[in-house]
């Protein structure tokens, strides 16, 4: 088992590659009471087009699948509902599905090992019939219609499309009504032996535990599997450039709804944490709570809130999203692009740097307070390649240069988009 010490958050991550190749990682809590598990496959939305291992020819299987398996692995052969037997011990227990990964976990304060007999035996054993199958797209179906009305996921969804041509990220994570229609239990028993492979998994475990006696009890509980070799992901080319600008949507809303969007490149590998650290302090110098330009669009009212400032990213896109209300959406937009443009010219402000610099910094630092943030944290960073711990030591690497060429290289305006829904 490897050790890995942060000294920075006084934190220690134990992990070890099982000879099935699940890597499990633990993160000791000494004295929390609260345990939390995530267990995760590195497969998502965007993964509609492989090849299994072992095999020569493409697979393609309709968008929503990833989703609809998250949704079908509850429900075992003896006719309970895992979600509910977790729940009966008294956990929370829940699942979601991303662009790059499907994960199942739950927390619990006691009763941990019941409710881990529970989560390691439903997660390898899938259950799929043509009858529960069928019902399945009924209840998903519902899930698409009502996720459609939702402004909030509309606003965001058009400004993924707005950017990309053909990335499948620009996808509904749930598929459509259509491309649910054509899924079966074939289909599901192809995807989940493809990508519910320990070697395409990663254990997460965050609470006051022994590491070795945890990593015993986890591989007393594994059926026998063997690595399956490396699954080949295809996507289609994407070009550099928007789809389009702007894009406008009617609903009921009270308020105008707006996300603005930058299209990015991806990023080195060395480089990911890096980058996306300088992309976090400059969204907050140009327009986050303590910015000269969020003060003057709050004081005259043209927003109520601080925007979200996102930047999602993973091995084969990203990108960085601007959300919040606004009477003024496309004044909101000009006035970041005028500020963008200002600190391009002029430079940024050294003492406005170092200041939020920190603030990030300690942003990282609360992180580790709680267990769920932890372990949700490792698992998302390790299916893009990166140790969490990476974020702590990599900032005092992002100094003024550099910030200065991440500002010039990602915030053009050719690729900055926004969605609005009002």
């Amino acid at each position: 088992m490897q050790v890995i010490e942060n000294l920075k958050v006084k934190e220690k991550l134990y992990t070890e590659k099982l000879e099935n190749g699940l890597t499990v990682m633990i993160i000791p809590k000494k004295g929390m009471q609260k345990k939390y598990i995530v267990w995760g496959t590195n497969y998502g939305s965007n993964d509609s087009k492989f090849v299994v291992p072992g095999e020569q020819n493409e697979t393609e299987v309709p968008k929503g699948v990833a989703h609809f398996l998250e949704h079908k692995m509850f429900e075992q052969e003896n006719g309970t509902n895992s979600l509910d037997v977790l729940t009966s011990l008294g956990v929370e227990a829940n699942a979601y599905t991303t662009n790059d990964h499907t994960a199942y976990l739950f927390e619990a304060t006691d009763k941990f090992y019941e409710a881990l007999d529970e989560l390691m035996d439903y997660v390898q054993h899938p259950y799929f019939t043509d009858e529960n199958v069928e019902k399945e797209k009924g209840i998903i179906g519902q899930e698409i219609m009502m996720y459609d009305d939702y402004p909030e996921w509309r606003v965001y969804l058009n400004t993924l499309e707005a950017m990309y041509h053909n990335h499948p990220v620009k996808l509904d994570i749930t598929g459509t009504i259509e491309t649910i229609k054509d899924i079966d239990k074939e289909i599901l028993y192809k995807c989940y032996n493809t990508f519910y492979n320990p070697s395409n998994m990663t254990l997460v475990v965050c609470g006051d535990f022994e590491p070795e006696k945890l990593i015993e009890e986890i591989k007393n509980r594994l059926i026998p599997n063997k690595a399956n070799g490396e699954i080949k992901r295809i996507y289609p080319q994407e070009p550099e450039n928007v789809v389009k600008n702007e894009v406008e949507q009617k609903m009921d809303v009270s308020q105008p709804l707006y996300t603005i969007g930058i299209k990015d490149k991806i990023a080195e590998e060395k480089e990911k944490v890096k980058k996306h650290i300088a992309i976090e302090i400059l969204l907050n110098m140009i327009i986050g709570g303590s910015s000269e330009l969020y003060k003057k669009l709050y004081n005259e009212g043209t927003i109520y809130s601080m925007p979200s400032l996102d930047y999602e990213f993973s091995k084969d896109y990203a990108h960085i999203l601007i959300s919040g209300q606004s009477k003024e959406p496309k004044k909101v937009l000009e006035e970041f692009k005028k500020t963008v443009k200002q600190m391009q010219q002029n430079g940024i402000n050294e003492d406005d740097f170092n200041r939020t610099r920190k603030m990030i910094y300690g942003g990282y630092v609360r992180e580790y307070n709680n267990v769920a943030d932890i372990a949700r944290m490792f698992l998302a960073d390790s299916f893009k390649g990166i140790n969490s711990f990476d974020y702590l030591e990599e900032i005092d690497t992002v100094n003024l240069d550099y910030a200065k060429q991440v500002l010039d290289d990602v915030f053009k305006d050719e690729k900055i988009v926004i969605s609005i829904v009002d």
